[in-house]
């Protein structure tokens, strides 16, 4: 029975670079900084599923109670929020706040978190299923992205969120083969020589929650050569600072690895 086991296909669909990173991107950067003012808002959202989303939705819905006096008038802390990160389950509400902002409390209750988001997904641990995740993962790349496209996202792509005003978002996932954090964002892609504007939204969170075996890791083409951006200045910078935190220096080591083509994705 092990032997008829299916193969796990998750092939790469990101696109190489072409261009400079702030023209393939589009007009956020023309935007400017989207602080209000010297206080400057950043929220984490962490793993855990939907318990994780639940309990960053009441934050978000805390914040929305909580008004404050700006420079011109009083407002809501839910409209000053300048960076979102998310992890996991926190990575579903982070990518659906930071695509639709304040509209995303009107209905994330319902498309989320009283839905059913494993309606396709095998998570029963019969003699098939444990021979799929020794061989890569019990489900593939594409049940938990279709359901988030169908229920959340529309098929967005970071282009999306890089086009309009609005608090900047990470997705968080695990880089396996440098045992650092991978982070969906500009940086990241730039060393890898590819593209995000065109990258799925959904397929950027069900990466942050691919827990082992269950899923199929979501794998990143690198594409070395002749990239039209350097990496930033402080890659290297942290790379030698021997007081620099550990998970900033192995993040800034990878992104060195990445641009090198000495680390396969």
């Amino acid at each position: 029975m092990v032997g008829c086991a299916q193969v796990i296909h998750n092939e790469p669909i990101n696109q190489p670079l072409v261009g400079n990173v702030a023209q393939v991107e589009g007009a956020r950067d023309r935007d400017g900084p989207v602080s209000y003012d010297d206080t400057v808002i950043a929220l984490t959202f962490s793993g855990g599923g939907t318990r994780a989303a639940a309990f960053s939705y009441g934050v978000l819905e805390g914040f929305d109670q909580t008004h404050v006096q700006g420079r011109a008038a009083t407002a809501s802390l839910l409209d000053r929020v300048d960076f979102v990160s998310g992890v996991s389950g926190g990575s579903v509400l982070a990518a659906y706040y930071g695509l639709r902002k304040r509209e995303a409390m009107t209905d994330f209750k319902q498309r989320f978190l009283l839905a059913n988001a494993e309606e396709d997904l095998q998570t029963n641990l019969g003699l098939l299923n444990i021979a799929k995740g020794l061989q890569g993962g019990i489900n593939d790349t594409t049940a938990f992205p279709r359901w988030l496209d169908a229920n959340l996202f529309n098929h967005a792509t970071f282009k999306d969120l890089l086009s309009q005003r609005g608090p900047e978002v990470w997705i968080n996932a695990s880089d396996i083969y440098n045992r650092t954090t991978f982070i969906f964002g500009r940086v990241t892609f730039s060393a890898l020589c590819s593209d995000l504007s065109n990258y799925p939204l959904s397929l950027a969170v069900a990466a942050s929650a691919a827990v082992p075996v269950i899923f199929a890791p979501v794998v990143i083409q690198n594409y070395t050569g002749n990239c039209p951006t350097p990496l930033p200045n402080w890659v290297e910078r942290v790379r030698h600072d021997d007081d620099a935190a550990p998970l900033i220096r192995s993040y800034a080591d990878a992104l060195e690895r990445y641009r090198s083509g000495r680390s396969n994705m």
